[in-house]
């Protein structure tokens, strides 16, 4: 349901208010908030440990939030209000909500013992109950927008790794969702395997799909992001155009960071 606190003609797609996430002791997020508009292409930067692939997290639900919430469309993820009180959703709820939610990890987690094509149909039959022939055509489809449309008959280890991440994109947008999260999507590959999956990301950013992606690919920032987002210690502590972060960055530890990765001063 629609939080009627809102007002609806000045909801983000995505909305994130202060948002944190603790494991024992330790906090890892630290009071997050984050905006993304529709047809927005988000790029979250920052050292290893973060906060970064925790936050995709919180947004998938793979993670329960300690504090604070997040909207998509909307409507609040992981919870529904009753009255006065806010009630923890059913698994099948978190199910429902996460079928808007695409993601990518680092890992592509393809099922061995499947086609191509059928690892792209099995989500939109399994979870959104379409029918096999829609699925299949819908498969076809996604298969082609990343450019494996003459693969669909091969196994996962019979394709590298760059054509694996790319089936992994295919299957995530089998499910047409309203927001693709991806983790650190080339980390994984081969460096002569990297540019095949960011031109596929391109193309996404391209035909207006909201994406929220953390990389270390500051090339891929500067070129398609239209915010780019610094965090450190579970904060974010610099966001904006990739022109401000990235050539005239304010925060220290962004511009360590980005003298470190680039290589210079």
């Amino acid at each position: 349901m629609t939080d009627p606190r809102i007002p609806s003609d000045v909801l983000p797609l995505l909305r994130a208010t202060n948002v944190h996430k603790t494991f024992g002791s330790t906090s890892v997020l630290q009071g997050v908030n984050l905006d993304v508009a529709e047809g927005e292409v988000c790029c979250l930067l920052g050292r290893s440990g973060s906060g970064k692939s925790t936050f995709l997290r919180c947004i998938n639900q793979l993670e329960v939030l300690t504090q604070g919430q997040i909207h998509l469309a909307g409507e609040r993820i992981g919870y529904e209000r009753k009255g006065d009180r806010l009630y923890p959703l059913k698994p099948r709820q978190v199910a429902a909500q996460r079928r808007d939610i695409g993601m990518v990890f680092q890992r592509f987690n393809l099922f061995p013992h499947l086609t191509v094509l059928e690892n792209v149909m099995e989500a939109p039959i399994q979870v959104r109950g379409i029918k096999p022939s829609e699925a299949k055509t819908r498969a076809i489809e996604r298969l082609k927008q990343v450019g494996l449309q003459d693969r669909g008959s091969a196994y996962p280890a019979q394709l590298s790794g760059g054509q694996q991440q790319r089936v992994a994109i295919a299957r995530a947008l089998a499910m047409e969702p309203r927001l693709m999260l991806f983790d650190e999507p080339t980390s994984a590959l081969d460096p002569e395997l990297v540019g095949e999956v960011l031109s596929t990301m391109r193309e996404l950013a391209n035909q207006g799909t909201t994406m929220i992606v953390v990389t270390h690919e500051i090339a891929f920032a500067r070129e398609v992001a239209d915010t780019v987002v610094f965090m450190d210690e579970g904060r974010i502590v610099e966001q904006g155009s990739p022109a401000q972060v990235l050539r005239e960055p304010t925060h220290p530890v962004t511009r360590n960071f980005l003298a470190r990765v680039l290589g210079h001063d």
